[in-house]
């Protein structure tokens, strides 16, 4: 038997939602409620349910999944009173906007008994798959140093994510992917945080941040996102002991390079702007086997299909608590480190 979902908020990722359980096979859509007159309205005309109010949804005891899509200030309530009630619920990322917020949910989850997850849907971008597989796969080597980049050019979308207090900005937005997509991909304890925020387009959230990670066996990260980039850089580049990996974004395939021979010796000098150079000389087929990964397959559906099972008792979940919290710390650390102009000394 499929379960049962009602949406709060029907906003962008709301709608989303509704739009995916709708094609679900694992689960049916119940309803939805938003605040907003005016998104009611377009939910009706998509032929969505549309409940009284939120209290609706927390006493209709046929919705087995709540997922709280709403700005992030007002998850803390949301979730806890769908926990409450008897609901399992998923919620929007950033779940919270404090450690301590978020500690508060997971005590509710825990009293309850009913499962408490975060919809960090990026972990299944066929980009940051591409490069999962790789680094699992060990044929470039162990991984040195990760850096991955969203840039765009249009600034901090005009609705609540410019503002502070609903929880805006760029960390709050599309960090809380890349640091998730990171720390999946380096599963290390995370030991410096250097953050620098921008503020090109609005003064009172960063609309962008350039972040250096530091990890305990060495490895190092770069996470950057922008939105005042007219020409965007490579979404991953991956240094590897082996081997490099490149890939300019989610639509292309994943560029390779193994090395094959080291030969140091046997390097030839070429001419270099107004000099010769043996250092940055270009390798050969030689010493280097260079291919592509084809573009892997995804189902998003797969979220909603672990969580299910979950529920039952029949898989463990995903996304798990103590991995959004971990998160959470190095947001919290981003900021604390940008206030400071200084990189921290953390144990995340």
């Amino acid at each position: 038997m499929k379960k049962r979902v009602a949406v709060i908020g029907y906003g962008g990722q709301g709608a989303w939602h509704c739009g995916q359980v709708l094609k679900s096979d694992v689960c049916e859509l119940a309803g939805t409620y938003d605040i907003r007159e005016v998104r009611r309205e377009a939910a009706k005309a998509n032929g969505i349910f549309v409940y009284e109010n939120n209290e609706a949804i927390f006493a209709d005891k046929t919705v087995d999944i709540i997922v709280v899509a709403t700005p992030n200030d007002v998850h803390e309530d949301l979730v806890v009173n769908g926990l409450k009630s008897g609901h399992n619920v998923v919620c929007e990322k950033p779940v919270a906007l404090s450690v301590e917020e978020f500690d508060r949910m997971c005590a509710a989850a825990k009293e309850s008994g009913k499962v408490f997850t975060a919809h960090q849907n990026r972990r299944w971008d066929v980009d940051f798959r591409a490069v999962k597989q790789v680094i699992g796969s060990g044929e470039i080597g162990e991984v040195l140093r990760i850096e991955s980049r969203i840039h765009g050019s249009r600034g901090i979308p005009s609705d609540w994510r410019c503002h502070k207090a609903p929880g805006g900005g760029m960390i709050l937005d599309w960090g809380v992917h890349l640091i998730d997509q990171m720390l999946q991909l380096i599963p290390e304890k995370v030991t410096g945080v250097n953050c620098v925020c921008t503020n090109i387009t609005n003064d009172e959230v960063d609309d962008g941040f350039r972040l250096e990670l530091d990890f305990e066996s060495g490895k190092t990260a770069h996470v950057e996102v922008g939105t005042y980039n007219f020409i965007a850089m490579p979404r991953f580049y991956m240094q590897c002991k082996d081997g490099s990996l490149y890939l300019t974004d989610w639509q292309q395939k994943a560029h390779v390079a193994r090395l094959t021979a080291w030969c140091e010796k046997d390097v030839t000098p070429v001419q270099n702007a107004a000099g010769i150079t043996k250092t940055m000389a270009p390798r050969d087929e030689l010493t280097l086997d260079e291919y592509d990964i084809e573009r892997l397959t995804s189902d998003v559906h797969e979220y909603y299909r672990n969580l299910c099972a979950a529920i039952d008792g029949k898989a463990e979940i995903i996304v798990k608590l103590p991995e959004v919290r971990r998160v959470l710390s190095v947001m919290e650390a981003c900021f604390a480190s940008n206030e400071a102009h200084q990189t921290l000394k953390v144990d995340i």
